[in-house]
């Protein structure tokens, strides 16, 4: 996967494409997300989502007769950046934002959105708070924690009770989010944790939270977190003799894991939505996305789908006001999207999540 470099300070930079219009026929749309920092393998996945949507619409005539130019924003994942992008993004006069994709990034920036009367669609934040406190212009085409989290707690309750389970999380309005809800449900079901506890995102060296767990004879490590710190636990568990499985959620779908990991990796497990790049919606973007070298995993294609959802709301809206899209998007679809039918209820959920179980093997992940 190409990475990309962003001058510092530029928060939010248009990004030039071959079809534009002239300025006066042009509507302002962005994509906001981690394209820098721990988390940039996401950003880049929203960024080639965005601009291979926003291409194949303009490519179509555009909107309403209109072309988009899509601006980008780089939030980090930090929630101050976050408000910033979001206040330099209104400012610009962007009508519609497909973003951020942290959790503990879309919240604060949802809150200058609805000040600005912007839309927002997140591709990947699945904190239920995003929704369930946001207004009428926070929407998102992925599942919730609380959805994700029941399907891994009750694996875990189902599979492993008797053993020795740790739960651990980052802190973030994700991953602690996700961890939670997991323990929830595998309390629910009559297991309990061994152990219940924090690290500190950024570390290199987890050998004290290893020890710990080795100490305490865990067999089964569930990680709400991200890609980076996952894969050094595991890695560093198991280069301590630990025969050990890791369980954690979508933030591992990335090959950046395997990169991290290597072998230490194998049988890793991890919920996500049944793979969007086999559905049938999906196939010709795919072919797109393959004749330019690139693997549409992850969030490519729901950050693709969030601008094509969008898209046709407003035309069938008759306007990009982001209020009567909002509007239209609840009260019209199922909505056509590379991700199949989506709608939406009227907390700007999506009203059929289907969370599934992955499986790292030999370097890549499948469905189990």
């Amino acid at each position: 996967m190409t990475k990309s470099f962003f001058l510092a300070g530029a928060a939010a930079l248009p990004i030039a494409l071959a079809l534009t219009a002239p300025a006066e026929a042009q509507i302002q749309i962005a994509v906001a997300g981690p394209l820098t920092g721990s988390n940039a393998t996401f950003g880049v996945q929203m960024k080639e989502g965005g601009e291979q949507a926003v291409a194949d619409i303009n490519a179509k005539g555009g909107v309403l007769g209109k072309k988009l130019v899509l601006n980008e924003g780089d939030d980090a994942c930090d929630p101050k950046q976050a408000v910033s992008v979001a206040n330099e993004l209104a400012d610009k006069g962007v009508v519609f934002v497909d973003g951020h994709f942290c959790s503990s990034s879309s919240i604060p920036a949802s809150k200058v959105y609805l000040e600005q009367g912007v839309l927002q669609i997140s591709p990947g934040s699945t904190n239920p708070a995003y929704t369930d406190n946001g207004g009428w212009n926070t929407f998102r085409v992925c599942g919730r924690d609380d959805q994700q989290g029941q399907v891994a707690g009750k694996y875990i309750a189902e599979h492993y009770k008797g053993q020795n389970i740790a739960i651990l999380h980052d802190n973030s309005a994700y991953g602690k989010g996700l961890a939670d809800e997991t323990r929830k449900y595998m309390n629910q079901d009559g297991v309990k944790e061994a152990i219940y506890t924090a690290y500190v995102p950024g570390e290199r060296d987890y050998s004290a939270l290893v020890s710990r767990l080795k100490a305490a004879n865990v067999s089964v490590i569930y990680i709400g977190g991200y890609q980076t710190e996952a894969g050094l636990i595991i890695r560093q568990a198991k280069e301590q003799g630990m025969n050990v499985t890791l369980i954690s959620g979508d933030a591992l779908v990335t090959s950046e894991f395997w990169q991290i990991t290597g072998a230490t990796g194998e049988g890793t497990m991890m919920t996500f939505a049944s793979d969007p790049r086999k559905r049938p919606a999906a196939a010709a973007v795919v072919k797109e996305f393959e004749a330019k070298k690139i693997d549409p995993e992850g969030y490519v294609l729901y950050t693709y789908a969030a601008i094509q959802i969008w898209a046709e709301a407003a035309t069938k809206a008759g306007t990009t006001d982001p209020k009567k899209v909002s509007a239209e998007l609840k009260a019209g679809g199922p909505w056509d999207s590379v991700l199949g039918p989506i709608g939406f209820d009227a907390k700007g959920d999506v009203t059929k999540p289907d969370y599934v179980f992955y499986v790292w093997h030999d370097g890549s992940y499948h469905e189990m």
